[in-house]
């Protein structure tokens, strides 16, 4: 299917009746880029159903295929992932997607050659310090000419020693997951300690704990702040990918926005994956929440109330939730959140500048945000290149004429059907 060309600002569609509908989404990102990894490092081939395929899962795809990994296509939009010797020199494409810019440099370590990894230009400016740092005390090689970030080379000889490293991951899991999910393949393994304020978004090392364990890996994470990674083999494993449950968020807040209600099929009673929380932090909201056989469903209730809620662990819901709170009934504070300064953009910075900027009431804090209400106005809101952003500027163009959405193609960042999919949200089967 052709892609749709779209104008830029993209006019957000105003909800003219209560949204009732039923949206199904893709896998998960953050499950995808995982068994990719782990598929890549595994002793057989793997197949992956249901993957999600988005500019982050396609950049994963041809990282691992550029080192010499066999990822096949399937007529069913699986992938068939045959382990092969990691070689280069090879050149990885990051994009703006954390998750390979920072899975990858770890399985790099493993491979033959140099491998040179670069992406967009504010992935340039993405925190990777104390990742390359902790690679270098595992015995990794890496050139970054001190830069302490993107553009970078791995000169992987074909092992990596491993052994314990302590990092400091207070500004992103991911410097935790990434040395979790290659560190069975290192000699000794790798224990990782961390050691500075709260790692953010600790359900995302939880799942790739999970994914490990399914994988026959032994982990230990009975000691806060440690999680240690025997070493051994990973096991092939057929998965099937979960719906990506933060996708969800922008869909389920219409239901609030426009006093309807959506169902997300085939939510997963059991996971790892941080949106789960939406079934909380909407219910704080207002909203009830029902968790059934069909799916989640989520209906408006009487009022949509404000939020006072730490974010720390979701913090990639934020952009959606602002939206919420900037057209809720009463004031908000969303706290826990300073690490998404250095996410695909200043997340805090830019919700504060675009909402105010269509007239809303909000002030930055130390680690979050304070909303309070104000009749928001028309306006193009800013995305930076950020797709939870122009997500964000979607919810309010449901309760705000003239509300368009700078480059709402950043979306396809991880969900490439959005303005599709938003358009069947308000019945149009365009």
């Amino acid at each position: 299917m052709q892609t749709p060309v779209l104008a830029d600002p993209w006019p957000a569609p105003r909800a003219t009746a209560p949204v009732r509908a039923t949206i199904a989404m893709p896998g998960s990102k953050s499950v995808t880029n995982r068994a990719l990894i782990l598929a890549a490092l595994a002793t057989a081939p793997s197949e992956l159903s249901a993957p999600l395929r988005s500019r982050d899962t396609l950049l994963m795809a041809g990282a691992l295929r550029a080192m010499g990994t066999i990822i096949e296509d399937g007529p069913d939009g699986s992938w068939r992932v045959t382990p092969a010797d990691l070689h280069g020199p090879a050149s990885v494409d990051c994009g703006l997607a954390g998750t390979v810019m920072r899975f990858v440099p770890p399985v790099a370590a493993l491979a033959n050659g140099r491998i040179a990894f670069d992406g967009d230009e504010r992935a340039r400016e993405r925190p990777m310090g104390r990742l390359l740092g902790a690679l270098r005390t595992l015995g990794a090689v890496v050139d970054d000419h001190g830069r302490e970030a993107l553009p970078f080379d791995v000169l992987g000889r074909g092992s990596l020693p491993g052994g314990t490293v302590v990092i400091d991951a207070s500004a992103s899991s991911q410097f935790v997951s990434a040395l979790l999910l290659s560190g069975a393949r290192y000699d000794e393994g790798v224990l990782v300690v961390h050691d500075g304020k709260p790692v953010p978004s600790l359900p995302h090392i939880d799942m790739s704990v999970a994914m490990l364990r399914q994988r026959g890996v032994e982990v230990d994470d009975a000691d806060p702040n440690s999680w240690r990674v025997r070493p051994g083999p990973i096991a092939a494993l057929d998965d099937h990918i979960e719906p990506d449950l933060s996708n969800a968020a922008p869909f389920l807040a219409a239901a609030l926005v426009t006093g309807g209600d959506v169902t997300i099929p085939g939510w997963p009673r059991q996971t790892t994956q941080p949106g789960d929380a939406l079934r909380d932090l909407l219910g704080q909201l207002g909203a009830r929440v029902t968790l059934g056989d069909k799916g989640l469903t989520v209906a408006a209730g009487e009022s949509l109330t404000g939020l006072d809620a730490d974010l720390h662990d979701v913090g990639e819901l934020t952009p959606v939730l602002a939206a919420l709170c900037a057209l809720a009934d009463g004031p908000s504070r969303l706290r826990g959140i300073a690490h998404l300064r250095g996410h695909e953009t200043d997340r805090l910075a830019a919700l504060a500048h675009e909402l105010t900027a269509l007239g809303g009431d909000v002030s930055e804090t130390p680690d979050g945000l304070v909303i309070r209400p104000r009749p928001l106005g028309a306006g193009v809101f800013g995305t930076y290149d950020d797709h939870r952003m122009a997500q964000a500027g979607a919810v309010l163009g449901l309760a705000v004429d003239g509300i368009k959405v700078e480059n709402v193609a950043t979306t396809a960042k991880t969900l490439p059907d959005f303005t599709g999919m938003w358009a069947r949200l308000l019945g149009d089967p365009a």
